[in-house]
């Protein structure tokens, strides 16, 4: 049986696979010191981000709690992962947000103080990705709360979320001066 799936695997035509974009580990580095100057500078040396997962298949999740690992550790620029919408500066959100979880988000978004800065996680979350049409969805987080930024991928490594986090951050210091 395992013998089965390995031809199945090997028979997929390589163009039709995407290779995952991964930094070196040198430049996810040099990546976080330029977050951790935008977030000296912009939040005074700490931005609290919240996670919402609005219904999602728990991929971005694990794509971002690997942010916390020893290898990416964003705890070291500056970046912070807290478990109240009151002390976050922004929110991330993940999934298709299901009609379930349409409240939650909303109280969460309510809940946190202004200026706020909502990020759409994923295509789940950016439009409702597969999950777009559904009757269990409001096919993305636009259509619940108002969206500043999105990180497309499905899910986004987390290197692509850093690389995102920096050019959000240098978007919102642009728009600050």
């Amino acid at each position: 049986m395992l013998v089965q799936l390995f031809r199945k695997i090997a028979s997929v035509p390589s163009s039709i696979l995407t290779p995952v974009s991964s930094l070196p580990h040198a430049d996810v580095h040099a990546v976080g010191q330029q977050i951790h100057g935008k977030v000296a500078k912009l939040f005074n040396g700490s931005l609290a981000i919240r996670v919402v997962t609005a219904g999602s298949t728990n991929a971005c999740e694990q794509e971002l709690n690997a942010l916390g690992n020893a290898y990416y550790d964003v705890e070291r620029f500056g970046v912070h992962f807290v478990a109240s919408p009151r002390h976050a500066d922004m929110i991330f959100v993940t999934g298709p947000v299901s009609r379930n979880m349409a409240s939650a988000l909303k109280a969460t978004y309510d809940a946190t103080p202004s200026p706020k800065f909502v990020v759409a996680v994923g295509d789940d979350a950016i439009n409702g990705g597969i999950f777009k049409g559904s009757y269990a969805t409001e096919d993305g987080a636009h259509n619940v709360v108002s969206v500043d930024y999105t990180i497309a991928g499905d899910p986004p490594s987390p290197a692509f979320i850093l690389s995102s986090l920096l050019a959000i951050l240098k978007d919102i210091e642009k728009k600050t001066n």
